[in-house]
């Protein structure tokens, strides 16, 4: 962990920020989805956008610029902002869940994470269609609308609750189908999808949650500060802490290691 941040007023005083662009970004992205005006594009990488993912990483940007000059902004749309070599940087998705955003369907999110030493240190993620928040730093405990959460003690995979979004390269690189068999070998199996999966992990109502394959680093960034805090894990597949990788598996910690075992290399 990097030591000269660990204080926790600094993180206190980091976390107040961010919880305040938070509402910011609800603000704009909760107007726009309750008004469903808006228009849908389409990325390089063909996923979805809309003026109100924009809109919203903008709102999170100035108020990041205005009220913390020396740090950069990485955002999913507007990519990097203020100095390349700024020591802490928020890394923003806007609208973690287009898609539902798009069709209607309440479960997205504004994440925001800041980053030291390349490493997140804080995260928020904001659900406003759903009137939840979660949010937590490295010197504290981790919380959701307010109440302190902590992972669940479940320790066999037979008892476990997974939440799994498998995709198409996960299909590509599991010929044999050992996802499958996972999913047979545990109690409960759903898909609750994107950034609510991981939170349901940290909040213990979930043992383990497995990402699709194909993230980016502002899917992860603002996750794991709230797994971790919550007394969970987080690494990619191959079982490597990296917010950078393409890949996310959450757990109670007490299932990770059994979990890793039973995913396609």
């Amino acid at each position: 962990m990097p030591g000269d941040f660990l204080d926790s007023k600094l993180l206190d005083a980091e976390l107040q920020l961010a919880l305040r662009v938070a509402d910011a970004a609800d603000a704009v992205s909760l107007a726009g989805f309750t008004s469903r005006s808006f228009s849908v594009m389409r990325k390089a990488d063909k996923s979805e956008v809309t003026e109100i993912d924009r809109n919203t990483e903008t709102a999170i940007t100035n108020i990041l610029r205005a009220e913390r000059p020396n740090h950069s902004v990485f955002g999913e749309e507007h990519g990097i902002v203020g100095p390349a070599d700024a020591k802490f940087q928020w890394v923003i998705d806007p609208i973690d869940g287009t898609s539902n955003f798009v069709r209607g369907v309440p479960v997205w999110a504004s994440l925001i994470a800041l980053v030291h030493d390349n490493m997140p240190v804080l995260g928020v993620v904001s659900a406003p269609a759903m009137r939840m928040r979660w949010w937590a730093h490295a010197a504290g405990d981790a919380f959701f609308n307010g109440d302190k959460i902590r992972v669940s003690e479940i320790d066999e995979l037979r008892r476990a609750s997974l939440s799994i979004t498998v995709n198409k390269y996960w299909h590509d690189i599991d010929p044999d189908g050992r996802l499958e068999k996972l999913q047979r070998g545990v109690s409960r199996v759903r898909g609750y999808g994107d950034f609510w999966q991981h939170m349901l992990v940290a909040q213990g109502a979930v043992d383990i949650a497995i990402d699709s394959i194909g993230l980016a680093p502002y899917d992860i960034a603002a996750l794991v500060p709230i797994v971790q805090q919550a007394g969970g894990q987080c690494t990619d597949r191959l079982g490597v802490a990296d917010w950078r990788a393409n890949s996310l598996v959450t757990s109670n910690s007490l299932l990770h290691t059994a979990t890793l075992a039973h995913l396609p290399k």
